[in-house]
């Protein structure tokens, strides 16, 4: 939407956009000059934009060249994304009430409240329910924490209705009456306002504390900046940020087991110079024809490199990369080379459906893929990739094999995060599954072991990172 100035200085003036963000977040914005006596107004121009390139932008601002008026030069529009506060809040709020009927004949009451949040059309939709608490005519119910959107959906002075119940076991709870607040009125937290006189009696129910915290959202993780010392990316002159760490940690490791240390090393969800154009699946190098990094230190200068160069941005997919070296390790599939791609991430996965295909097409392949999580997040995408105890599907196919191996890097470094507690813990778990998915991929395609040549080096495991 789109809040335009009822003049032809608004061409000058800055937008406030209020965009909903959706599954498609691609956008097209038509600019019109309103009148009294029109009703659609003069056509200015228009652009195009997804709300990923305003927010991935620098400062959160993109300015755009209008069109679409043949031979007419439209001007230029600003384009700038905030996300609102008050839909990434949290409340946690505690209630009591005394003076309850009694409702039971043989006890007193059940009671449990019901919060509603009021729609635009004037209905009422269930946002909360309290637990119940036996036999009592003077409750106190648990704290509980809701989402500010789920409560009045962002608008403070929006109307929240409680229904106070009675809970009976066959499901026909008794209702003794109800009272109505706002999150604004909430917020003032305990005092001689916040206690509500229910409707049908002279029930009293009082708000005993409130608070308001903020959650991260998925435009945190989204303008991580690695200039910024909360970015997992962060190149700090005193020690190695976490993803370095963990190359260097596995990545010495694994080299062991190739011949010319020559590793491929790729970066995925980046805007590229000098275009900005966005690849999930490009060279640390620069270079397209020749991704190789002569041996982890190689790899690690190349991203250092990289950082400096490249914009990092959302989303972040998997599936491109894996694909990538998927396509190589199906050029050679007679036993004589196996492949194994390291990928390090800090767990957010934007292609989870298309990343769960391409493990189970790699899964036929002389291909193992281990994954290394880094920082704080919940790694449960990596832990589903990790077939050991469910087997990766994907449109009804099972994966021919397990070929993944998922392994949290934070349960081996101390609590600073900045030293590998066990090189050889590490080293086991890393390497734990790749022997037995080598010897399935061999014995599933009836390859037998080359005899040992004292002349010649045994058949190369390459590795991709």
């Amino acid at each position: 939407h789109c809040v335009l100035l009822p003049h032809r200085a608004a061409l000058r003036s800055w937008f406030a956009l209020c965009i909903h963000f959706l599954k498609s977040s691609f956008f097209k914005l038509n600019l019109f000059f309103m009148t009294n006596c029109s009703l659609f107004g003069d056509f200015l121009g228009q652009t195009f934009c997804t709300l990923g390139e305003i927010i991935g932008s620098t400062g959160g601002r993109v300015e755009r060249t209008l069109s679409g008026i043949p031979g007419k030069k439209c001007g230029v529009i600003i384009l700038t994304a905030e996300e609102l506060s008050n839909c990434r809040d949290i409340a946690t709020m505690q209630l009591c009430a005394n003076k309850l009927d009694k409702k039971d004949f043989f006890g007193k009451s059940d009671p449990f409240l019901v919060f509603y949040r009021s729609n635009e059309d004037g209905t009422f939709t269930i946002c909360h329910k309290t637990e119940v608490i036996k036999n009592t005519l003077n409750p106190v119910w648990q704290p509980f924490t809701i989402p500010v959107r789920a409560l009045c959906n962002g608008d403070y002075d929006r109307t929240v209705k409680v229904d106070v119940y009675d809970w009976d076991r066959d499901g026909s709870h008794d209702f003794i009456g109800e009272f109505t607040t706002s999150y604004r009125e909430l917020s003032r937290g305990q005092n001689q306002f916040n206690v509500y006189e229910v409707s049908g009696g002279s029930l009293f129910v009082t708000l005993l504390s409130f608070k308001v915290e903020s959650e991260y959202t998925f435009v945190d993780f989204i303008r991580g900046n690695p200039s910024q010392p909360t970015s997992l990316h962060y190149m700090s002159p005193y020690q190695m940020n976490a993803y370095a760490m963990a190359l260097k940690a596995v990545g010495e490791i694994i080299q062991d087991y190739d011949s010319d240390k020559l590793f491929p090393a790729y970066g995925f969800g980046a805007k590229l110079p000098p275009d900005g154009k966005i690849s999930h699946a490009f060279p640390l190098s620069g270079d397209a024809d020749n991704p190789n990094c002569v041996g982890i230190e190689g790899v690690l200068e190349a991203y250092f490199q990289s950082l400096r160069t490249v914009q990092l941005y959302g989303p972040t997919n998997f599936a491109p990369v894996i694909n990538k070296v998927a396509n190589c390790a199906a050029e050679i599939t007679d036993g004589s080379q196996y492949f194994v791609l390291l990928m390090i991430t800090d767990g957010v996965i934007s292609d989870m459906v298309q990343t769960k295909e391409a493990v189970v097409n790699a899964a036929s392949l002389p291909l193992s893929i281990i994954i290394v999580g880094v920082g704080p997040a919940e790694f449960d995408a990596m832990e589903e990739l990790d077939g050991d105890e469910v087997r990766v599907s994907s449109r009804g196919r099972l994966a021919e094999r397990d070929i993944v191996q998922f392994v949290p890097f934070r349960d081996y470094i101390d609590r600073s995060g900045n030293q590998v507690l066990s090189m050889a813990r590490l080293a086991k778990d890393v390497l734990a599954e790749i022997p037995d998915q080598l010897l399935s991929f061999m014995k599933s395609r009836g390859i037998e072991p080359r005899p040992a040549l004292s002349t010649s080096p045994l058949p190369e495991l390459h590795r991709h990172i």
